[in-house]
């Protein structure tokens, strides 16, 4: 049987499939206008990575900000849990994930099984996310891909005193014109979005492992000043981070197929 997750996120849209209890395949693009046509190109790329149809999945379920409107899943479950679930799967001693996304930022800490026991969740502001580094990578004219090497080649973190995204902005291009280098700028903004996430990890406290889900967790600078800052090593998942949600959704799109009743399955 072939089950799918589909996370269409505020900057990313991704889909994984599980056959029994491999991941056979997983996808990542960026977001289109409408959350359907993300969920959408995403799904319609998985299914052929592992030559297959939409018709060969068996159960799907969606999360993220559009899960609502995904016209092909028959479920959907918040990316909270899904990053719980996802993450567990992936390294069975994870109790503590911090996801950072692209628009918001969560500490999760989930149980053995994988579901969720608490959480806290930051999204009234950009700071401390995804679209917080695109707006300094637009800032330096470079890609945000690049912002996580060039704070690594940083030996001097510049203080980043703004808490708003805009003035961080701001600060960044002032430091630049006093003559700073781009890497201990870059240094600077990753230490400071690893302590203003920091203050939601104390909220829900750290148990055993902690990982690093969503697509800043590809920024091994912003890794590296959250080990620091949470005293802790963050562990491998594995898995590429950008796509926990989707393998979490997944999993529970089986999860929640072993639980229909012959009636609707027959449905």
């Amino acid at each position: 049987m072939i089950f799918a997750g589909v996370d269409v996120g505020s900057m990313s849209a991704e889909a994984v499939l599980l056959k029994d209890d491999e991941m056979i395949a997983s996808s990542i693009i960026v977001v289109k206008p409408n959350p359907v046509d993300s969920a959408t190109t995403v799904m319609d790329t998985v299914l052929e990575e592992a030559n297959l149809r939409l018709k060969d999945i068996t159960f799907c379920v969606s999360t993220g900000y559009g899960r609502e409107r995904i016209p092909f899943a028959q479920h959907n479950i918040s990316e909270i849990s899904c990053h719980g679930k996802g993450a567990r799967w992936a390294n069975p001693r994870v109790h503590t994930i911090i996801d950072v996304g692209g628009q918001d930022c969560k500490a999760i800490r989930v149980d053995e099984a994988g579901d969720l026991k608490d959480f806290v969740m930051n999204d009234k502001c950009a700071a401390g996310t995804g679209r917080f580094l695109e707006g300094i990578a637009k800032t330096f004219g470079v890609p945000v891909s690049e912002l996580g090497q060039m704070a690594l080649e940083g030996d001097d973190p510049v203080p980043i005193s703004s808490i708003c995204t805009v003035f961080t902005q701001f600060d960044v291009m002032v430091h630049l014109g006093e003559g700073q280098s781009m890497q201990n700028v870059a240094l600077g903004v990753a230490e400071t979005l690893a302590t203003r996430v920091n203050r939601l990890v104390a909220k829900v406290g750290i148990e055993d492992e902690v990982c690093v889900t969503g697509g800043v967790a590809k920024n091994a600078a912003v890794v590296k000043a959250l080990e620091r800052v949470i005293g802790r090593q963050v562990c491998d998942l594995g898995v590429d981070p950008q796509i926990v949600g989707a393998l979490g959704a997944a999993l529970f799109a089986k999860e929640r197929y072993s639980k229909l009743s012959p009636e609707e399955d027959a449905a």
